[in-house]
């Protein structure tokens, strides 16, 4: 089974199988693009019976180059002794694999014209066998060294030991301990943010204000290299403080306004003849008499009651840097929990209500809510202004 860096390096050829397809391998050949020519030529001579020569060559010539560069390009990297040309070298040893892999279904390959190509096949799995353990290795010590540094307070560090163990599984799936050191890491690496809430407005809160606020899921709060934590849990050394400060809590007392006003409006109700200037009716051509609708001004009194409470919270978010013990950002907070009910009755023709007064028409007067409830409302109206703003931080990264 091939492992995902194979498959990639599968791909990527076959992809330029596909890019081949559009271009001649003679041509790619001439321009140095050995890889491109290979995939080409395969395309070109896969299921033809009548091989033409020309590709059979051009697949034989590609072949051989592309080989001698990578051959090549390996031995310069090993004379060079660098730990992290492992990784380099086992892509070019996988490559020349798959392009080996890629030419065996073909052999033996013969032209139309009787032409036998010649492909000289390296013995590339003991070698990747070799450079595979050793990338694996060069990014196994990686990891531990940033590792170390992170055990003394390096989060960079951290997460950039995590990436190297995450590299291993292009190799590995099981590699020595590093699914262990990896959690570690992790651990290492996350910034853990403890939610707090302090009411400096002078005003008591009702009792369930400050649990209502903590309802918020923090399951989109929290990022890869980000936990929040809305209570302290367990012995979590938190990295930052987010301190929900309240500075303001007014409620309003209740309101009730009360109106009149007339709605009006002129209809069609019946017809009246129409009278010349001594008091006859009028008549039309053919002697009939000359009938109007008759316009009627309607009239009705509106008897309007408006209420309405308010309560506003207020305050902002501190970001506070627990090992540098200073507020780093803050962000304002404001919300506004509003009651308003309209209620009204009226006296005369219904039909002269405009739109605005039908939709009050039998409304009743509501009980005001208590303080306590509006306050309430507020908080439920604070929870997304909160979550937010603390999703949008770029100070907790």
């Amino acid at each position: 089974m091939l492992s995902p860096s194979s498959k990639s390096v599968l791909f990527a050829l076959a992809a330029l199988l596909a890019l081949g397809a559009c271009t001649r391998p003679e041509k790619l050949l001439e321009r140095g693009q050995y890889e491109s020519a290979v995939s080409a030529s395969v395309k070109k001579l896969s299921g033809k019976k009548n091989k033409k020569t020309k590709h059979v060559k051009a697949l034989e010539e590609s072949f051989r180059r592309a080989t001698h560069s990578d051959m090549r390009e390996i031995k310069v990297l090993e004379k060079e002794g660098r730990q992290e040309n492992w990784v380099e070298i086992n892509r070019l040893h996988r490559r020349i694999q798959l392009r080996q892999q890629l030419i065996e279904p073909l052999l033996p390959l013969y032209s139309k014209d009787g032409y036998k190509a010649e492909f000289q096949f390296v013995k590339i799995e003991d070698l990747e066998l070799e450079s595979k353990q050793k990338a694996a290795d060069f990014y196994y010590a990686e990891g531990k060294r940033y590792l170390a540094e992170a055990e003394r307070g390096d989060k960079v560090a951290a997460r950039k030991a995590y990436d190297n163990f995450e590299d291993i599984q292009r190799y590995y799936k099981s590699y020595k301990d590093e699914e262990r050191l990896k959690i570690r890491a992790k651990e290492l690496g996350t910034i853990y943010v403890l939610f707090k809430m302090e009411n400096d407005s002078r005003t008591i809160l009702p009792r369930d204000f400050e649990r209502e606020i903590k309802r918020i899921s923090v399951r989109d709060l929290n990022r890869d290299w980000r936990t929040v934590h809305l209570n302290p849990e367990g012995n979590y050394k938190y990295d930052y403080n987010i301190v929900m400060r309240l500075t303001e809590i007014a409620v309003s007392p209740d309101l009730i306004k009360e109106r009149e006003y007339i709605d009006d409006r002129t209809i069609e109700e019946g017809w009246e003849y129409v009278l010349d200037e001594k008091g006859n009716v009028r008549k039309d051509s053919a002697g009939n008499d000359i009938k109007i609708p008759k316009k009627v001004l309607i009239k009705a009194r509106v008897f309007e009651s408006y209420q309405r409470k308010d309560a506003r919270v207020a305050g902002r978010l501190e970001f506070f840097d627990n090992t540098d013990r200073e507020i780093v950002h803050t962000e304002p907070l404001a919300v506004e929990a509003i009651f308003e009910n309209y209620a009204a009755r009226f006296d005369g023709d219904k039909r002269a209500l405009s739109e605005d007064s039908k939709k009050k028409i039998g409304n009743q007067p509501r009980p005001f809510p208590s303080s306590e409830a509006l306050i309430l409302q507020a908080a439920e109206l604070l929870k997304p202004v909160v979550k937010d703003k603390i999703a949008r931080s770029r100070v907790l990264i």
